[in-house]
């Protein structure tokens, strides 16, 4: 049977505390796990991930309260049938530009008649029981993820997708299309603009948005602007951190090496 708490802390508006993993490390994602944040997502895009290394990753996390998502490496079938196969109860899709794009995201997530995704869930069938099938589409979850300024043009038609659960913002990317350089918790241009609209337009379509953040102070800035669904950091960028803070009180040194720009 499928319990999804992730989206009964959506429909009670209440905030989600996502973490990342970047490291292909069982052991890493176990830890991480155990921390008590609301939903994991493993990247495999930007993080050293595949699908094999997934398959130990979540079995590592199987005995966790947190929900555990992926974001895929591009908006392809095959690679989001699988990983939801595996077990994942959500999918952030990168680079959704227009309202095909979003279409076609969202319905790889869902069986028919939503959708076309393709039945064979052997883990996750394991893991959530016989009636996985029935209950799946209206348990998984799907963020686009908004990051260009094509998608900023489309960004209503993007929200108007029917089962579509949020946006997701990547300000790196985001920045990147105007010229800017990439980085996490963006101030002012028009990136910030775009963060600031963007978390108006979503309450109008009864969708969430979600955005990747260097630090826990601009996290919760983005909570108070009403972004439900953040991400603070990463397990790599949480372990070089405070590694490099070690070694810096250490030596009396300040070095420059990690920066939040970075997952």
């Amino acid at each position: 049977m499928i319990i999804n708490s992730l989206i009964t802390k959506i429909d009670n508006k209440q905030p989600i505390i996502n973490g990342w993993l970047s490291i292909p490390n069982s052991f890493t994602a176990e830890a991480m796990s155990k921390m008590g944040w609301d939903t994991i997502t493993i990247d495999l895009q930007h993080g050293h991930n595949d699908y094999s290394s997934s398959i130990a990753m979540l079995q590592s996390m199987s005995n966790s309260e947190s929900i555990p998502l992926a974001r895929v490496p591009w908006n392809e079938p095959g690679i989001i049938m699988k990983m939801l196969d595996l077990g994942v109860m959500g999918i952030i899709s990168p680079m959704i530009n227009s309202k095909k794009a979003c279409e076609d995201f969202v319905s790889y997530c869902n069986y028919p008649p939503k959708g076309q995704r393709s039945f064979g869930p052997m883990r996750a069938q394991l893991i959530y029981g016989s009636d996985y099938y029935e209950k799946a589409n209206d348990n998984i979850i799907s963020l686009a993820m908004i990051e260009t300024k094509e998608a900023v043009k489309n960004i209503d038609g993007i929200l108007s997708v029917p089962n579509l659960t949020g946006v997701y913002i990547g300000p790196g990317d985001m920045n990147s299309s105007y010229g800017l350089k990439p980085k996490f918790d963006v101030k002012d241009g028009p990136t910030y603009e775009n963060i600031r609209m963007i978390a108006k337009k979503v309450k109008d379509y009864g969708k969430i948005a979600g955005i990747h953040n260097g630090t826990t102070a601009y996290a919760k800035e983005m909570i108070e602007l009403g972004y439900q669904f953040v991400t603070i950091s990463s397990d790599f960028r949480s372990m070089s951190t405070y590694a490099q803070r070690i070694i810096d009180e250490m030596k009396n040194t300040k070095n420059n090496k990690t920066s939040s720009s970075t997952y």
